[in-house]
């Protein structure tokens, strides 16, 4: 009877939901990195990219959008004006953030595009106030920023960091900002409530552009078969199955029930993730300031989280109880 009780509120609460799925993507997209790096190794970025998306949407839509019995056929669609906010949103989140990263992942170490990535909370706080009426991160959430973002810098090593190009920088700095741009879109896009199929549309349109550009690139012609080995197929399954099935969805569904910038807050763990695997599966540096990293970043966290809410209760304490505003 206890445990069925704890089932109960769980699936009643939402917001408890929301914060599981954002734990989800702590640790999930702190692993795709590393799966990206080995995959990209031995398949073309864009075109394995593509791929991934096509088939993890499809899955998801043959669940998501299924109606009926299972002896049905019937599979519902989401209306046109959702269709193409998913469509517009899957552009921005998967040919444009994902895209990137995976062709920047050829020549840069996963730990250290990650790091790249952590941007996000910040390109985020500067474009939120274009997108959503809410109030800003106010100063405990600024600082968890800074704070966050030193963390990042104590991770950086200099000597491995000072060979990017600055071609690759900008691709994973355009990267961060798309990303950034595409999620906080969606925040206030007419999106269908099923958070399954809106995210099998983003990815049945971010995949189907990235197999497009792919070919008029000509990465078919890099295709080599014979060297398609065990690591490669384990990558793509788990960047499929567990990277864009689970992280996906759980991304989609923290972003409509939990602030943008507290969702952000990833960015600051997927680099201790990321670099901790880099280290045991790719062979790659693990400096000792990982560990002060680590404070910096779970700090910049709380810190993150604790903002908007600390600020909220400010403006409640001096003209009342300030109403939120539900975008999802």
């Amino acid at each position: 009877m206890a445990a069925n009780g704890v089932r109960a509120r769980i699936s009643s609460s939402p917001d408890l939901r929301a914060w599981v799925a954002l734990a989800a993507v702590y640790l999930i997209w702190g692993s795709t990195y590393t799966g990206i790096q080995v995959a990209v190794r031995y398949l073309p970025p864009l075109l394995m990219t593509g791929v991934r998306f096509l088939f993890a949407g499809a899955l998801l839509y043959a669940v998501a959008g299924h109606r009926g019995g299972w002896r049905s056929l019937s599979w519902g669609r989401p209306t046109r004006a959702e269709a193409i906010s998913a469509g517009v949103v899957g552009l921005f989140l998967l040919l444009g953030g994902n895209g990137l990263l995976t062709v920047a992942e050829l020549k840069a170490q996963s730990g250290i595009a990650a790091l790249m990535i952590a941007t996000v909370p910040l390109w985020m706080a500067l474009f939120g106030g274009f997108f959503t009426r809410s109030q800003g991160p106010g100063l405990v959430g600024w600082l968890g920023v800074m704070v966050g973002l030193g963390g990042v810098a104590v991770l950086v090593d200099p000597g491995s960091a000072g060979h990017l190009s600055g071609l690759l920088t900008l691709e994973l700095l355009g990267s961060a900002i798309l990303w950034s741009i595409g999620s906080l879109y969606s925040r206030r896009a007419p999106l269908a409530r099923n958070v399954l199929l809106v995210a099998a549309v983003e990815m049945g349109v971010g995949g189907t552009a990235l197999l497009i550009l792919g070919l008029a690139t000509g990465e078919a012609s890099q295709v080599r078969w014979v060297q398609i080995g065990a690591p490669a197929l384990i990558a793509f399954v788990w960047l499929v199955f567990v990277g864009a099935i689970v992280g996906f969805t759980s991304y989609t569904y923290a972003l409509k029930h939990l602030p943008a910038t507290t969702v952000a807050t990833y960015a600051y763990v997927n680099p201790v993730v990321a670099l901790l695997l880099g280290w045991i599966v790719l062979g790659q540096g693990l400096t000792p300031a990982v560990g002060l990293a680590a404070v910096l970043i779970t700090l910049g966290v709380v810190l993150m989280v604790s903002g908007p809410v600390i600020a909220r209760r400010r403006a409640e304490r001096r003209v009342g109880p300030v109403p939120e505003v539900h975008l999802g």
